[in-house]
């Protein structure tokens, strides 16, 4: 098969408009976060992060209420840098599996249905931690729109006490007529001074109030 001169360099700038087309494709948005801006951004809200690996590890403190909670968090890019997971790292799960009622994890998996913005309730099997997680895309960042995602996701964190607390599991739940359990929902009781919710780094204390 022959081909011609004019048909090689129709091909030739197909090449070129192709190869063009996945090197703008692979851009990063405008605004987005590298893996080291990420860190000076956290920095910059004084937030002191524990770099491990790609991972950073930080303390956020979320007011609520007349309270304050210091919650252990992590923040890493994802493998392609086009979205940004935050971590709040929660209880610890029982080792064993008779210990961890079913209605808890169903109570789970119905709050990740209400909670909306990119936000989940997840396991770490590693660890056999509970996080709430947060997704948002890695585009128009700045410090201070990522304060008010991380004290978005504290508030989600403080909500939701009462649904991802381990100790909460082992209390009796009340009961109504005929042995039916009631679902009650949990409240933090005012004045407490702080509360933690800590991270992998940290966990000798999951929760204290």
């Amino acid at each position: 098969m022959q081909l011609s001169r004019r048909g090689l360099l129709t091909g030739a700038a197909g090449g070129v408009l192709l190869s063009g087309a996945v090197a703008r494709g692979a851009e990063p948005a405008p605004g987005a976060l590298t893996e080291k801006s990420l860190g000076e951004l956290l920095e910059s809200l004084t937030l002191k992060p524990d770099k491990q690996q790609q991972r950073y590890d930080f303390a956020f403190l979320a007011p609520f209420d007349d309270q304050k909670w210091e919650l252990s968090m992590s923040a890493v890019l994802s493998q392609d840098g086009t979205s940004i997971w935050i971590m709040a790292w929660l209880d610890e799960c029982p080792k064993s599996a008779s210990e961890v009622p079913r209605t808890a994890l169903l109570r789970l998996l119905a709050e990740n249905d209400k909670l909306g913005g990119g936000k989940f309730f997840a396991y770490i099997p590693s660890n056999r931690r509970f996080v709430l997680q947060q997704v948002i895309p890695n585009d128009n960042m700045t410090s201070a729109r990522f304060k008010v995602i991380l004290q978005d996701l504290g508030t989600t964190v403080v909500e939701t006490h009462s649904t991802w607390s381990v100790a909460g599991w082992n209390q009796a739940a009340p009961t109504g007529p005929g042995g039916t359990e009631v679902q009650t929902a949990g409240r933090v009781s005012p004045g407490a001074a702080t509360t933690t919710a800590t991270n992998e780094s940290k966990f000798a204390s999951p929760v204290v109030k």
